[in-house]
C-alpha cells in the first residue's frame, strides 16, 4: 500500500536510483562522499526555494530520495545531522544571516555538524541541562560543561549546543541554542566511548570556556527549549521512512537466517517473523499518514516508541533463529581480533540502546500522558 506518490515522484525515484547505482558502489571516504552528494545536488532537497539548497523537491520527493539512498547500500552519511536536523531548524527559527552563513556549506557537503544535547545528568530529560554559557565582555559566549552520546563529534566542524544562559533558571527555562565551532584546541575535548559492540560511534565532549558568537544564537537567548523541541520533531520526520527501509533489509536477512537454520519450521518463530513484518508495514503507513503534519505533540513520541521496541525485538529474533550458533563469533579469537561480531550480533547488541537514546521509552510515555492525554504531571523528587 504505497500511497501519496505521484508520477513526478516516480520519475524522481528513477533519477535518484540511477545516480546512486552509478556512484554509491565506489563511494569514497565519508567527507569526500558528502562533497560528491553536494556537487550532484542531493543535499538540502527543497531548500532551493529559499535560495540555499541545490535543487527543488517536494516533501514526497525528499522521502523518495531517503528511501532510495537506504536501498542503495551507500555508506552512512556524515552530513545527516546538519542536513536533517540543523538545516530545517535554521529554516524555521534562524535569521536570514544564519541561513546564508550555514545552509550553503551544508548543501555542498563542506561543513559537518554534531548535536550537543544529552549530558551525564540530562539524557532523555533535557530540562536538566547543566552546561552553561556566559556572555563575556567581548560579546561572545563562553561555554562550559559536558555533553555525552555525541555522534560524529570527532568529524564535525560545528556543534549545536543546548546550554543554560540564565544561572538562576531551572528546568526548561533559561536555555539557549548555540552554534559552536569545534576547532578550539584547549577549549573543546572529544573522547570516544567504547560500546559493547566494540565500536565507538558516540563520544563525550568537554567544553572549557569554548567560544560562541552572539550572532550564532538561534531563536534568541532563553528560547532554546522551543528550538530544541522543534528540532526533535524534524529528527523523527522524513528520516523515519528511510530508517524503515533499513529495517526491512535487516528483517529480510533475519528471515533468510531462519530458513537456513530450520528455525522457520517452529510455529512460534514463524508467528514472530510475520508479526515483525506486519508491524513494520503499519509503521510505514503511519509515517506516511503523519508526514508533514505539525502541532501533534504526541506523534513524534508515538513513532519513537513504535520503532524503538520493534527494532529491539528484531535483534532478539536475529539471535533466536540462529540458536546456539548465535553465541559464536565469525572468526577465531586472536590478540589482533579479540572482539569480532557478525552483522546479526551487532544488531542484537546495538539495538539494546534503541529504547534509551533519542528519548527513552519512559520519557516518551510521560510526554504522551501529560501533553496528549492531559493526565496529571509526574511528581518531581519522588523516589
Amino acid at each position: 500500500m504505497d500511497f501519496g506518490f505521484t508520477a513526478e515522484d516516480g520519475a524522481f525515484r528513477e533519477e535518484a536510483r540511477a545516480w546512486l547505482s552509478e556512484h554509491a558502489a565506489g563511494a569514497q571516504e565519508r567527507r569526500t562522499w558528502e562533497r560528491t552528494l553536494g556537487k550532484a545536488g542531493w543535499i538540502g532537497l527543497g531548500w532551493a526555494e529559499g535560495g540555499y539548497g541545490n535543487r527543488s523537491a517536494t516533501l514526497t520527493q525528499q522521502v523518495v530520495w531517503a528511501e532510495e539512498y537506504a536501498r542503495s547500500g551507500a555508506p552512512p552519511r556524515s552530513g545527516h545531522i546538519g542536513e536533517n536536523l540543523l538545516g530545517p531548524t535554521l529554516l524555521a527559527h534562524g535569521t536570514d544571516e544564519q541561513k546564508a552563513r550555514f545552509l550553503p556549506p551544508i548543501a555542498v557537503g563542506e561543513e559537518l555538524w554534531c548535536q550537543g544535547y544529552s549530558e551525564p545528568g540530562a539524557g532523555s530529560d533535557l530540562a536538566g541541562v547543566r552546561t552553561k554559557a556566559e556572555l563575556s565582555s567581548d560579546g561572545t559566549y563562553r561555554v562550559t560543561g559536558q555533553k555525552i552520546w555525541t555522534s560524529l563529534a570527532r568529524e564535525a566542524d560545528w556543534c549545536f549546543v543546548l546550554a543554560r544562559t540564565d544561572p538562576e533558571s531551572t528546568r526548561h527555562h533559561g536555555l539557549t541554542f548555540l552554534l559552536v565551532p569545534m576547532d578550539q584546541p584547549g577549549r573543546i575535548e572529544v573522547r570516544p566511548i567504547r560500546q559493547m559492540t566494540g565500536t565507538s560511534d558516540f563520544n563525550e565532549v568537554f567544553f572549557d570556556g569554548a567560544h560562541a558568537r552572539v550572532e550564532h544564537v538561534v531563536g534568541g537567548e532563553g528560547a532554546g527549549w522551543a528550538v530544541a523541541m522543534g528540532l526533535l520533531g524534524f529528527e523523527r520526520g522524513v528520516s523515519t521512512l528511510a530508517q524503515q527501509i533499513g529495517f526491512a533489509q535487516e528483517l529480510g536477512r533475519v528471515v533468510e537466517a531462519a530458513v537456513r537454520s530450520g528455525a522457520v519450521g517452529d510455529p512460534v518463530v514463524r508467528e514472530r517473523l510475520v508479526r515483525q513484518w506486519a508491524e513494520l508495514r503499519v509503521m510505514r503507513w503511519n509515517a506516511l499518514r503523519t508526514l508533514g503534519r505539525g502541532g501533534d505533540a504526541g506523534a513524534p513520541s508515538a513513532a519513537k516508541l513504535l520503532w524503538g521496541g520493534w527494532h529491539q525485538r528484531l535483534g532478539e529474533l536475529a539471535m533466536q533463529v540462529r540458536g546456539a550458533a548465535a553465541g559464536v563469533g565469525p572468526v577465531e579469537w586472536s590478540p589482533s581480533a579479540p572482539y569480532e561480531l557478525d552483522e546479526a550480533q551487532h544488531l542484537f547488541l546495538f539495538s539494546r540502546a534503541d529504547t534509551i537514546y533519542g528519548g527513552s521509552d519512559q520519557v516518551q510515555r510521560t510526554i504522551i500522558a501529560e501533553r496528549v492525554l492531559g493526565l496529571p504531571r509526574e511528581p518531581k523528587g519522588v523516589v
